[in-house]
């Protein structure tokens, strides 16, 4: 007698439709109640900005600053429960990862191409030496490696939405991000405060303060806030070369991506043992798809092919997107472990930025711009 083979048994049902919609019910369900925290924290944020603009004129401090703070402080009051992990988890990752995606359709390839290639040139050169630079001192003030790249990318590109962007890349800790973010947003600030002194104190033209703006300000924002009281030829020049900063994002974090594999375990101190080859990731692992996202829209925006009416509407929900991830970010962070290691974050970012100036300025004289 032949015994049945396991072909012979009958195959489960493949889940119904109903089965699929009750599923992605229940994990909405559970998304809902972490995720409406971290919106309540974008709005009260917005508020706030809102609010300061409107008694100062500028955002000085931005609502995706304004998150992070008001999530690291909400935690230290209260710890959230289980109910609320997996959508603040969500909205640290995947909301973030959608908003990277969507800064790409805000930068033109072909408005950068036209500045000229020797600007160009230095600015790419002054990116990755910034960041090469930074690295160095970071680590020679003994921070760990991933905290150094996160305060190398956002100095030398774009502030808290690089730092946002690299962390999910290099697998940085929240509370590292938080750190990044919270110092890099003080010596922000008092750069839109403290720039315009290098007009008289420099003898910069108008052009070569805008170069000087785009090159050392982190948000574009803050570009403008720096920008517009000093002319409006500052504020074209600024903005211009604050979005090169922008398209190198695309780049180094799909360098980093690369890089990501081969960096120690967070906590370790050595590498992996000689001879032990870590196994291949895949070309997904390699590339987030959200950095392929990035480089498509930026491509289709300058194709034209995403029109300059949709630029503005995409940009403030990547922004809203970003602002709802900071707030994320906050709510994982305890404020009294981020005390310990603020000194050196504080002298890592400043050490960072004076290297940074220094590039600029450096550059700024070597092209002899007028």
């Amino acid at each position: 007698m032949i015994a049945r083979t396991a072909e012979t048994a009958p195959c489960p049902p493949a889940p119904s439709g109903r089965a699929r919609a009750s599923g992605w019910i229940g994990t909405a369900s559970s998304l809902l109640p972490g995720l409406l925290v971290c919106l309540a924290i974008t709005g009260v944020s917005q508020g706030l900005q809102a609010g300061e603009e409107h008694l100062t004129g500028h955002p000085y401090v931005e609502a995706l600053v304004l998150a992070i703070l008001l999530g690291a402080a909400l935690r230290t009051v209260w710890v959230p429960g289980a109910r609320f992990k997996a959508g603040i988890a969500f909205s640290a990752k995947q909301v973030l990862e959608v908003a990277v995606t969507l800064l790409g359709a805000a930068v033109s390839l072909g408005a950068i191409v036209a500045s000229g290639p020797a600007l160009l040139a230095g600015i790419v050169g002054a990116v990755a030496l910034t960041i090469l630079a930074s690295c160095a001192l970071c680590r020679s003030l003994g921070l760990p490696v991933r905290m150094a790249l996160l305060i190398a990318c956002g100095n030398a590109i774009c502030g808290n939405s690089a730092i946002a962007a690299v962390a999910p890349v290099i697998g940085a800790d929240s509370r590292d991000v938080a750190a990044a973010i919270a110092f890099t947003a003080v010596l922000g600030v008092l750069m839109v405060l403290g720039l315009p002194l290098f007009v008289p104190l420099l003898g910069f033209s108008e052009h070569q303060y805008g170069v000087l703006a785009g090159l050392t300000v982190y948000a574009v924002p803050q570009v403008l806030a720096a920008t517009v009281p000093v002319g409006p030829l500052a504020t074209q020049v600024g903005t211009l070369v604050k979005l090169v900063r922008v398209l190198m994002l695309g780049p180094v974090v799909l360098a980093l991506s690369l890089l990501a594999p081969r960096l120690p375990a967070a906590g370790a101190t050595t590498r992996a043992a000689p001879g032990i080859a870590p196994a291949r990731p895949g070309f997904f692992k390699l590339v987030p798809w959200f950095i392929l996202g990035f480089l498509a829209l930026a491509t289709l925006r300058s194709l034209g092919l995403i029109p300059d009416a949709g630029i503005a509407p995409i940009s403030r929900l990547a922004g809203f997107l970003t602002i709802v991830s900071m707030a994320a970010l906050g709510l994982g962070v305890d404020v009294r472990v981020l005390a310990q290691v603020g000194g050196r974050v504080t002298m890592a970012v400043t050490a960072s930025l004076l290297v940074l100036l220094a590039i600029a300025i450096l550059l700024i004289r070597a092209l002899a711009l007028g």
